[in-house]
């Protein structure tokens, strides 16, 4: 049985075999009908974009420089504040009367310094004529000096109260936007601890991006020599695509690369006088390409065929085959695209039916377009 399978076997396998040895060859390919475009340099326009991270220019944390209780809160949480407008009490009546008792110490002391000041003169004439004793001279002298010090002492306080005072009452330091009170009406809080509040300034805002530090040189010749058009060369796009209605410009460019990015902060400064740009806020810069005198290649983007993270176009040659080309891109511009490298100014490449070609074949020109 075993053999006789054996057999069987052997005969199925020669009769494919010579089966396959006489079958007749397959007739190749019929051309790929396709449309085509021809490279060509020419300038352009268009925007670069980066993330960006909105920020706020000043910000400061409101912290009690005194102990107390919150007796008054002067604002809304959320509302726009004014430079030196009042927000929060502490103690101020306390603050007050401690103030006013420090005062009126150091009146005391210097009236005390008055009379000190007198006997001890009076006391000296009479030493000059002989007519007191000298015991009772210097005990003067020495009450006079002990009077000195405690008006130093007293005025100390007095300053020291007057601080006090001053920081019981807490005022906007800065023109801005105040936000979530931390501490609710008789809040007990300790100096210099406990956080009230945070103010932003909230126009004009800073907004940053992290650009590769081989934009350096071209951020620095923008920064140095505004274009004509500064108006539309840094603009803002919201999450949703949304375009911001305010152009900004340069600030500045930080000091030093990260080196763990390789990367450098850049700050714009944009209007905001609706309050629409909130600190932390994420956001897109665009920054105008404005050399109108660089020539770029340029393709429609339907051409680039993409390969595991890599982009190809077929490229046409004179016997009507095409070469898969590896490419470089840039910035797409609407429905197409600036190439970098791996194409020529004169190439003709394959635009419509790119998906049915494979590096070698034989195509057939429906319309040729050369623009």
């Amino acid at each position: 049985m075993s053999n006789l399978f054996r057999f069987m076997l052997a005969f199925v396998s020669a009769w494919l075999l010579i089966s396959c040895t006489n079958k007749p060859q397959q007739q190749s390919l019929p051309p790929v009908a396709v449309n085509t475009y021809q490279v060509q340099k020419g300038s352009a326009v268009y925007y670069d974009n980066y993330p960006a991270t909105v920020v706020a220019l000043n910000e400061i944390e409101l912290r009690a420089q005194v102990t107390g209780y919150i007796k008054g809160i002067f604002f809304n949480d959320g509302q726009h504040v004014s430079k030196g407008q009042k927000l929060y009490d502490i103690d101020h009546e306390t603050y007050q009367a401690a103030y006013n008792q420090a005062v009126a110490n150091m009146n005391v002391a210097m009236a005390n310094l008055d009379k000190a000041k007198q006997d001890a003169d009076r006391y000296t004439d009479l030493l000059k004529k002989d007519a007191i004793a000298r015991q009772v001279v210097d005990h003067a002298i020495t009450d006079l000096q002990a009077a000195k010090m405690q008006v130093a002492a007293s005025k100390a306080a007095v300053a020291r109260a007057e601080a006090d005072l001053k920081f019981s009452i807490l005022y906007a330091p800065f023109d801005g936007t105040i936000g979530i009170s931390q501490v609710k009406m008789g809040a007990l809080i300790t100096s210099n601890q406990t956080l009230l509040n945070t103010i932003s300034s909230d126009n004009p805002m800073a907004v940053d991006i992290a650009a590769d530090q081989s934009l350096i040189p071209r951020f620095a010749a923008l920064k140095a020599h505004p274009a004509p058009n500064t108006d539309s060369m840094f603009t803002m796009n919201f999450n949703d695509q949304t375009s911001y209605p305010y152009p900004g410009q340069i600030s500045f460019i930080d000091r030093a690369v990260d080196p763990q990015t390789s990367t450098i902060r850049i700050r714009f400064i944009f209007p905001n006088p609706n309050n629409v740009l909130k600190p932390g806020m994420s956001c897109n810069v665009r920054v105008k390409n404005n050399n109108s005198a660089q020539q770029f290649l340029l393709i429609p983007f339907k051409a680039v065929v993409e390969q595991m993270g890599e982009y190809f176009v077929f490229v046409l040659n004179d016997n009507q085959t095409v070469t898969e080309q590896k490419i470089v891109l840039g910035q797409r511009i609407n429905d197409k695209v600036v190439v970098r490298s791996g194409l020529k100014d004169g190439d003709t490449i394959v635009t419509d039916g790119v998906q049915k070609l494979r590096d070698g074949a034989k195509v057939q020109l429906t319309v040729s377009k050369a623009h």
